[in-house]
């Protein structure tokens, strides 16, 4: 019989892309029977639009604004885990929101995002490489400032890093096992 867990605050996942933060949430959230809400699609579904369009129009710091509102609504909910864009970090008020919770830092080098990424057209930062290195390294410092947990994801498959943090996040109190 599978165990049932709770959480006692809602847990996010920051990183670069390709880091696995929906599938790495995705699979916590499946073996611990917690919920789980993917940050982006949330932002599509309220304001009835994709974020590539988002951006084609109003451009990205309207976008960064419509992600901190959304951050707000996310931490009002009972707790969940929580796959966030890998830009999140880049407001400081986002910044100061993840704060208020656990942040899971998935670490992950350019290289090992090259590999994973099975159709590198469908990122358009990947494009260039050069330019998606800097970006990286800005937003690792941004990562690092925010994360309560950080997992290196090199060379571990989905279920490793699943393990990981249900580890960390079981010795930190924020996932506690149900009594049956």
């Amino acid at each position: 019989m599978k165990s049932t867990f709770s959480l006692t605050q809602s847990v996010f996942f920051v990183g670069f892309m390709g880091a696995g933060k929906t599938s790495v949430a995705r699979s916590v959230a499946r073996t611990c029977s917690v919920a789980e809400i993917d940050m982006d699609h949330y932002l599509e579904r309220r304001y009835e639009k994709k974020i590539a369009d988002i951006f084609a129009e109003s451009g990205e710091p309207y976008f960064r604004s419509l992600e901190t509102k959304v951050l707000r609504d996310i931490l009002a909910f009972d707790p969940h885990l929580v796959s966030c864009g890998g830009g999140v970090v880049m407001a400081r008020e986002n910044r100061e929101l993840l704060k208020q919770a656990c942040v899971v830092y998935l670490k992950v080098s350019l290289e090992e995002t090259v590999r994973r990424i099975s159709d590198p057209s469908s990122r358009p930062m990947l494009q260039d490489l050069e330019k998606a290195e800097k970006l990286n390294l800005e937003r690792v410092i941004l990562y690092e400032e925010v994360a309560s947990i950080t997992v290196d994801t090199l060379g571990k498959s989905v279920n490793e890093i699943t393990r990981e943090v249900k580890s960390e996040l079981l010795k930190k109190g924020i996932l506690c096992q149900q009594e049956k």
